[in-house]
């Protein structure tokens, strides 16, 4: 018996990267998950992963009040509520302050802000008592990397939500957590510096962790399925660093 055995669960972004590894790990713990993002060929194929009797794809923006829609409807259809929501679908693109454009900040804002409070808005409905919320959020929030800017700002605003969200909700007894992942092995890497920059960049970014290398998606994972499970059951409102001690040390 998993820690989340019957359990229904939500994870947004999540055909790639740390998105996929928490839908996996989720399902392994015994949840049925509910995998949303942009990419249909890579829902599909993380349902393959988990297995259809573990996993629902249901393709769309976390920005479109019409796709949350589609998925919370997919959700209720099962009957059993919801358990466990990631907020894990996020953009991020670089630009300084000059090239910073009003479509960047849209975009970047769309997503990442405006996409994570309709996300957990919209399930308020189906949130059964004891549910977990999670939101993820980015060690980029705390230091100001050159052209991350839009990106910092929006994590900044997504760990704000975090302690808000956990008391307006813990009358409910929902806990809303954040996560804030440090430089993690993702393909998100390679989208944002380009194929032939992402050797350099993944090398820089090791550097800077205290552990001297960058996290797996699976060990984000971990801590997904812990803020998950009744054993983080006393744990509300927090913010919980995987960087390897990059802000800690």
């Amino acid at each position: 018996m998993g820690e989340l055995e019957g359990k229904t669960a939500v994870v947004t972004g999540g055909g790639t990267g740390i998105g996929l590894a928490a839908a996996v790990r989720l399902a392994a713990e015994g949840a049925h998950v509910f995998v949303t993002g942009r990419r249909e060929a890579e829902l599909h194929a993380a349902v393959e992963t988990i297995g259809p009797a573990g996993a629902t794809a249901v393709a769309g923006d976390v920005s479109n009040p019409a796709d949350l829609e589609r998925l919370y409807d997919a959700v209720r259809a099962r009957g059993r509520g919801l358990d466990v929501l990631f907020a894990n679908a996020a953009s991020a693109s670089l630009a300084t302050l000059e090239q910073t454009t009003e479509e960047h900040f849209d975009q970047t804002f769309g997503v990442n802000v405006r996409g994570t409070l309709l996300t957990v808005q919209k399930a308020l409905p189906l949130l059964n008592e004891g549910a977990s919320v999670i939101l993820n959020a980015s060690t980029a929030a705390d230091h100001g990397a050159e052209a991350f800017g839009m990106y910092a700002a929006s994590k900044a605003a997504v760990r704000s939500f975090a302690r808000t969200w956990a008391n307006e909700l813990k009358g409910r007894g929902i806990r809303v957590n954040a996560i804030s992942p440090g430089p993690i092995d993702t393909p998100g890497i390679t989208g944002l510096v380009g194929e032939e920059n992402a050797a350099g960049a993944r090398a820089q970014l090791a550097a800077g962790v205290a552990m001297g290398r960058m996290g797996r998606p699976e060990e984000v994972a971990a801590v997904v399925a812990f803020l998950a499970s009744g054993q983080s059951g006393y744990i509300l409102g927090a913010n919980l660093y995987v960087d390897g001690g990059e802000n800690q040390i």
